[in-house]
């Protein structure tokens, strides 16, 4: 009777292993390897050449886990769609980080009809770097203004956009790096010790 009840026991908890907790694993461990994959693409292209290998170390860790259960059980479709499922949610999940990270620099380009004074003031007394340049449009004349700011201001300074000059085109651009820039100082935020590791080896200020 007791040995019953222990493969009983045994039956229940392999199957439990096989079925739940198996194929949350290979869901979790999916999220994990593209959130990082997408985390390291980021590195890559903002030049932070000394994190972007180790991220990429424990990226091909992961998915070589992963997809060493899935060898082991390829006839199962059951973990097909737990492998599938958490691709696309560590697709989101890398770039929510991405937006949250906001790392980098950006440079927007801002072209008007309209009299860009009061938005050329308020960049300027919120310490940011302007250059402007008159240009021709088509049948009349543009003022372009260009500034390089943080990633992490884009949404800032494009309500500011919104608010002085509402039909404005713009448009924003990756700066890998700078040579010199002129930015408003940093407020203190949570995340800052990690944020000054992703900027340690960028050229200019």
């Amino acid at each position: 009777m007791e040995n019953r009840i222990v493969e009983l026991f045994l039956l229940t908890s392999h199957e439990i292993y096989a079925w739940v907790i198996l194929p949350f694993l290979i869901f979790f461990a999916r999220v994990c390897d593209v959130s990082l994959g997408t985390i390291r693409i980021i590195f890559i292209s903002k030049g932070v050449k000394y994190l972007a290998p180790i991220v990429g170390f424990f990226e091909i860790l992961i998915w070589l886990l992963a997809i060493g259960q899935i060898m082991q059980n390829i006839t199962n479709i059951y973990y097909y769609l737990f492998f599938a499922g958490g691709f696309a949610t560590g697709t989101f999940v890398g770039l929510y980080l991405e937006e949250k990270l906001s790392i980098g620099l950006v440079m927007i380009r801002i072209i008007t009809k309209k009299d860009s004074t009061a938005l050329i003031n308020y960049l300027k007394s919120e310490k940011y770097g302007v250059t402007t340049v008159k240009a021709e449009g088509v049948g009349a004349s543009v003022k372009i203004i260009f500034t390089v700011i943080r990633r992490e201001d884009l949404n800032k300074v494009a309500t500011c956009i919104l608010k002085f000059n509402p039909n404005a085109f713009y448009s924003v651009e990756d700066v890998r790096s700078v040579s010199e820039a002129m930015f408003p100082q940093k407020r203190p935020r949570r995340f800052n010790f990690y944020k000054r590791l992703f900027q340690f080896d960028r050229k200019g200020k």
